[in-house]
Order: structure tokens, then sequence, then C-alpha cells
């Protein structure tokens, strides 16, 4: 079952005296297709968690229509939609073993006994928590005690799954573990998927689609790889990794391609609009793509700082007045340059994109 959003607006009044009107959400509109999963991803404030909230039912929108498939859920409460969410703070009942824990939502719609066990003993399994359904919440870690929220969100066989910041609690490394089961258990069902999160490196090993937000709208919606080489505008690029902007001004557009003159050359960059000579423009170019070397270039900086990561180092490199940031990976291998060492800067045009200003 997919997920479709009609001109979706959400209206708060503010806590002061004046009580204006807040806009948390302005005419948001997706198509979330059936079995895809969708990350809605931006700053604390861009009104991601209110939109998958209004999906929830949790929050009534002020405008705008919500359907699940073909029906209209915009009006309806939680326990009316075919959806189940998985919380931040996992949300458990702590005086509740794991399988009671997870087959509650069952017990309540009084299903057999036998077939309540089956189905917990199921999903514990596809969960990686085979064996522990007689534990107590307090006897697991915290990403046992997410496996579990995750398992009684998915025992009740949901049509849409939705989750809001699901790993924030968890460390760095048991993180990068979560969001991988998470993507193996939601491809497995075949589930439709609406995911919140503010960590861009979560929302790229995650998504089929990451839907950026900025003040309540949707700035960019694509692919990972869309949005990390070809975002749309300043924000999607500095938003999603780490980036550079390189001034610089049209000389001459032909065809798919512009010339454009920065750093006292004239490049070639792939971009399909027609652009006017003398249009200043920013060039987006990512630290992974640049290179350092005394050899071939496009100019020559002086390195201002030096950060060594073990499997790279991250340098910033000062270019004609332009700090530039440039991440070289296996430094044993490569040497590392020093504060002050002059070098050259070199990357191919292919990895440039073209902003205009």
């Amino acid at each position: 079952m997919g997920v479709v959003l009609k001109n979706l607006r959400k209206e708060f009044e503010s806590p002061d005296e004046n009580r204006r009107k807040v806009v948390a959400v302005d005419d948001v509109s997706l198509n979330i297709k059936e079995g895809e999963l969708v990350t809605l991803l931006g700053p604390s404030g861009c009104g991601k968690t209110t939109a998958l909230r209004m999906i929830s039912g949790f929050e009534i929108p002020t405008a705008g229509k919500i359907y699940f498939g073909d029906l209209e859920v915009t009006n309806l409460p939680p326990d009316r939609r075919d959806s189940a969410m998985v919380f931040q703070n996992y949300a458990i009942f702590p005086h509740l073993t794991v399988q009671d824990n997870v087959g509650f939502g069952l017990t309540v719609r009084k299903m057999s006994k036998p077939e309540i066990a089956q189905r917990v003993d199921a999903i514990l399994d596809l969960v990686g928590l085979a064996g522990k359904g007689k534990r107590m919440p307090d006897q697991l870690s915290g990403g046992q005690q997410q496996r579990v929220a995750l398992a009684r969100a998915i025992v009740n066989e949901p049509s849409v799954l939705l989750f809001d910041e699901p790993l924030s609690n968890l460390d760095a490394k048991l993180r990068e573990q979560m969001r991988s089961e998470i993507r193996r258990i939601q491809q497995h069902l075949g589930i439709t998927a609406v995911y919140v999160t503010h960590d861009q490196a979560e929302a790229m090993a995650i998504s089929d689609r990451i839907v950026v937000m900025n003040e309540g709208r949707i700035e960019q919606a694509g692919t990972p790889m869309e949005i990390y080489n070809r975002p749309n505008s300043a924000f999607v690029a500095d938003f999603i990794g780490k980036v550079n902007f390189i001034e610089g001004e049209v000389v001459k557009s032909v065809g798919k391609t512009v010339d454009v003159e920065m750093w006292d050359q004239v490049i070639t960059v792939e971009h399909t609009q027609q652009l006017n000579p003398g249009t200043k423009v920013q060039l987006v170019l990512r630290p992974e793509a640049v290179h350092l070397g005394r050899e071939q270039s496009y100019a020559t900086g002086v390195v201002s700082s030096v950060v060594y990561l073990g499997s790279m180092v991250e340098y910033t490199v000062l270019v004609q007045g332009t700090s530039i940031q440039a991440e070289v990976s296996s430094p044993i291998e490569h040497g590392i340059y020093n504060e002050g060492d002059q070098v050259n800067v070199y990357f191919s045009p292919k990895v440039l994109h073209l902003l205009v200003k």
C-alpha cells in the first residue's frame, strides 16, 4: 500500500501572548510507492516530524489530504489507520516480558494464544531475538530494546511502517548495525516505510528516496545518489555531507555543457540549462573528489589545517582566498602533508555540479 500526501499543511499557535500562527508544514505533496522506504531528512524545526505525525494520525492537518492506497485517512485516529510507529524512546512496557511486549497488540485483538505465540516467535526470529522472549526489557541492551520495538510494530502486519528517529539513542557502531537490520527487514517484508532522521549518513544508507525538508517545505526529493551528486540548491548540497562551493562565471553555454571561469581557468561543466555569459554560478565540489599533489592542477594552494582520522586525512587548503576541503584516503600509502605545505589542487570536471546563484 502506497502513501500519498496532497498539499499538506499544518499550523500551530505560538506559545507567546501574540498567538501567532506558526506554519510547521507548508503545502507538502509526496507520492510514496508501495514497498518503498522514503526518509524525511532535515534540520531541527524543518517539519519532518510534524509530517510523520500527520501520516500516523497523531496530528490532524490544517489543510490537505492523506491517502493510504485509495483510502483517505486524513482525519482518522491512529488506531483506524493500517500503520504502526517505531518511536525514538522504544516505548516498550517495562513490566512485560519481550514476548508479551511484542504480542500485546495481538492480545488486544483477541487472537488465540497459540496463534499469538506462533507469530511472536516468527517475528522475534526475524529481528534477531530468537530465544530471548522470556527476558524483561531491563535485561536487554539498547539495541535489543529497539529490536523489541520494531518487532511489536511489525507483528500486526501493518501496510505502512513509520519510524521517528528510532536510532538516535544508540551509539555510533550500534546505529550502523541497526540501520542495516531495519533495511533488511523492511525489504524482506516488502512494507511501505516512512523514516524520519536528521542524520545524513543514516538517510543515505537506508533509503530508496530521500526527501530533504527546510522550513516546512520540500527542497528536493530523489534517490540518495541524486541528492548527493546533483543537489538542486545550496541548502541541499550543504546539508548532505561536506561540500566546497567555488564561485564562477559563465563564459559560454552550448548544448548540455557550460564553460565556467574559475580560479583564472575555464572549465567545461555538464549542465542542461542554457545560461547567458556573465551569469554568476556556484560549483559544487565534494571533498573526496579533490586531489592534492605537486603536478597536474587547476590551482596552487597552501595547507592550512590537517586532521588525521586513521583511514583518511581531512585537509583544508587555502586557494586564492577560498578554503577548500579535501579528504585523502589511505594516508599510510599516500603520505601526509603538513600545515604550510604548498600543494596543487586537482579534480575531474565530471565531479562538478553547477548551481545558479
